[in-house]
C-alpha cells in the first residue's frame, strides 16, 4: 500500500469517483486506486466528499495527508447514532487534498465485528497488487 503524500507535487487530470472507489490519474498518466476490498462481517465506504474534486485537477497538489479516528474518536464517537455507538469496532479515516485552486477532504467510515480490516488501501494502478 502507498501513502496518499505520493500525490504531493503531481498534477491530476482526472478525478473519478465510483462509488467506493476514487481514480485519481496523474499528467503522466500513472493512476493511484483509493478503494476497500470488502470481506465479511464489515463496511467500508465514502461517507462524504467536502470540496470539489475539480479543484484538484490541472494545479500541483500541495495537501495529501491521510488522519483517523484515534486522534479524534471522543469528538466523533458523541456524534454517533445508536446503532454506530455500540459496534465492536469502527474507523473514520480522512483523506486531505489542496491545489492553490481549493481543498477537499474525502471521510472514508469503516465498521466491523473487530476482526476485519476497517482500513482504506491506495495503491498504483499496474504496479501494486489488489487484494
Amino acid at each position: 500500500m502507498r501513502d496518499v503524500k505520493e500525490l504531493i507535487g503531481k498534477i491530476l487530470t482526472k478525478v473519478e469517483n465510483n462509488e467506493n472507489e476514487i481514480i485519481f490519474t496523474c499528467e503522466g498518466g500513472e493512476q493511484y486506486k483509493m478503494y476497500h476490498s470488502q470481506d465479511c462481517c464489515e463496511s467500508v465506504y465514502v461517507e462524504d466528499i467536502v470540496g470539489d474534486l475539480n479543484d484538484l485537477i490541472g494545479t500541483p497538489i500541495l495537501i495529501a495527508d491521510e488522519v483517523d479516528n484515534p486522534e479524534h474518536e471522543e469528538r466523533w464517537f458523541a456524534s454517533l447514532n445508536e446503532e454506530k455507538r455500540y459496534l465492536e469496532s469502527y474507523t473514520w479515516t480522512f483523506y486531505k487534498f489542496a491545489t492553490i485552486k481549493g481543498f477537499v477532504d474525502i471521510r472514508w467510515y469503516g465498521e466491523s465485528n473487530g476482526y476485519y480490516s476497517e482500513s482504506v488501501d491506495f495503491i498504483l494502478l499496474g504496479k501494486d497488487r489488489e487484494y
